[in-house]
């Protein structure tokens, strides 16, 4: 029986050592190549996106392989530099144990990429994002070891920490994860993390040496000009009830939404006089609609909840069994350009991420600020690096920390020296220095067939610029984990 097993694993990876072998001839020659890996959706990974056109700016030539749920960048899509591979997601199995069901798709999955990344052009450099780390991790060692590639790994949160969530922490799928995510994540050669506390805890915890790249917003992350803000809210008023004027104009040529107005003939757009404020948020807000009902000088709410998580229908129905007076709920599905639209649109941002690992930053704050977008959001261990309470924004704890904050921001709204608008302003006028390319480089040295080279990324700050010192942001070749 062993016997036997041995002899099918060893026709299973002969061919696999024998093509390793002759990709690894074809890449001595070949043009300077990079796979960048998320096993998850393309569309909805912009890091790894944003990684993919650094290095194709950097001369290199790119494949991005991942899901393909939602529409990537126009930039990807138009990039000769850059191919998209679509990957496969294996459905559930539906039937017999979680455990057996679990296996089974890591199994295939790891076969899979495996064929994947065997069938690509040899690559220099495999940039893998994690999570999902299971099996991707190994699966990218192993063919790096075989093709000659370097295994980059981007550490955006740990995976066994969001399995814990579901089984618990001492489950032995996640201790076994755990196990495993550190033991391959120690085989790279050079590791990128999302904030200084990870930093931190690869360092302490799993003597993995990172090298910090904060999250940048995308380029189409700004406030919408009033027009476009126009635009949008009569776009919304067609199908969402909050969005719509609650009385018409006495003027015909006049045309009006919840917000704005517009003069059809000039074409000129103003906000409306008493308007509701506008927030993108996911919360309860009975105290703040019992804070308006006792004669607070605060505006009515008109609160859009984004997204479309397993959960949506389970709140959308809590939602409908609220009877508020002043606060008005949306559950919008947005085209993907109209989000940032709404968010250079909006009054305040409230997030609610709670990280598994309390490592991370949400995305959408980082979003939020390239739209000048003052945010609440709840408080965990490295939210600092990200928001600055006081002055970018504020951090709460619970429901009644968070109702005093929107009581406080909203009073005597829209007024023009409140706490908001002073954020906002914050917000505005470091907005060049926070993501100035010209002090916030981290320089990754790669190969370009045999030629020195670098690769540019550009993170951005959570905080104000340090003094800029010469070489203060490179990462030089001792940035590894080997």
């Amino acid at each position: 029986m062993a016997a036997s097993c041995v002899a099918v694993l060893a026709l299973v990876l002969l061919p696999v050592l024998l093509l390793g072998a002759w990709k690894r001839g074809r890449q001595a020659g070949a043009a300077p190549h990079v796979v960048v890996m998320v096993l998850g959706d393309v569309g909805r990974s912009p890091r790894m996106q944003y990684h993919a056109l650094s290095l194709a700016q950097s001369g290199f030539s790119v494949t991005l392989l991942g899901f393909y749920n939602s529409k990537p960048r126009d930039e990807l899509l138009q990039n000769d530099s850059i191919q998209i591979v679509k990957l496969t997601e294996l459905q559930s199995l539906g039937a017999g144990p979680r455990v057996l069901q679990y296996g089974i798709k890591v199994v295939f999955q790891a076969v899979y990429l495996l064929w994947k990344l065997m069938c690509t052009d040899p690559a220099a450099y495999i940039f893998l994002q994690n999570p999902p780390g299971l099996p991707a991790i190994a699966v990218c060692w192993f063919v790096g070891c075989i093709c000659g590639s370097k295994l980059v790994i981007d550490w955006h949160n740990y995976g066994y920490s969001i399995m814990g969530l579901v089984h618990g922490p001492r489950h032995p799928i996640v201790l076994l994860a755990k196990w495993y995510e550190k033991f391959f994540g120690r085989l790279s050669h050079l590791n990128l993390c999302v904030t200084n506390a990870m930093q931190e805890d690869l360092a302490e915890n799993w003597h993995i040496r990172a090298v910090t790249v904060y999250d940048k917003p995308a380029s189409f992350f700004k406030e919408t000009p009033l027009n476009l803000q126009h635009e949008l809210f009569m776009k919304l008023s067609r199908m969402y009830s909050p969005f719509q004027s609650c009385s018409e104009p006495l003027d015909p040529s006049m045309e009006r939404s919840a917000f704005t107005e517009r003069d059809c003939q000039s074409g000129m757009v103003k906000s409306l006089h008493g308007r509701p404020a506008l927030l993108v948020s996911s919360t309860s807000w009975t105290e703040f609609e019992q804070l308006t009902l006792s004669g607070d000088n605060l505006p009515s709410l008109v609160c859009v909840i984004t997204g479309k998580g397993p959960l949506r229908e389970h709140y959308r129905h809590l939602i409908s069994q609220k009877h508020f007076q002043h606060v008005q709920f949306c559950t919008p599905w947005l085209e993907a350009e109209d989000y940032p639209l709404l968010l250079g649109s909006a009054d305040l941002g409230v997030c609610l991420h709670m990280s598994s690992s309390g490592l991370d930053l949400p995305m959408k704050v980082v979003d939020m600020f390239g739209c000048c977008l003052p945010v609440c959001a709840v408080n965990f261990k490295c939210l600092h690096e990200l928001v600055r309470h006081g002055e970018n924004g504020l951090v709460f704890k619970d429901a009644e920390e968070l109702a005093a904050q929107l009581q406080m921001l909203f009073s005597k709204f829209p007024d023009p020296a409140g706490k908001l608008n002073q954020f906002r302003k914050e917000l505005r006028e470091s907005e060049q220095l926070r993501w100035d390319e010209s002090w916030q480089q981290t320089v990754l040295p790669l190969s370009k067939g045999g030629c020195s080279t670098i690769f540019h990324l550009i993170p951005s700050s959570p905080s104000k610029p340090p003094v800029p010192t010469p070489n203060s942001t490179s990462v030089t070749s001792d940035v590894t984990t080997t």
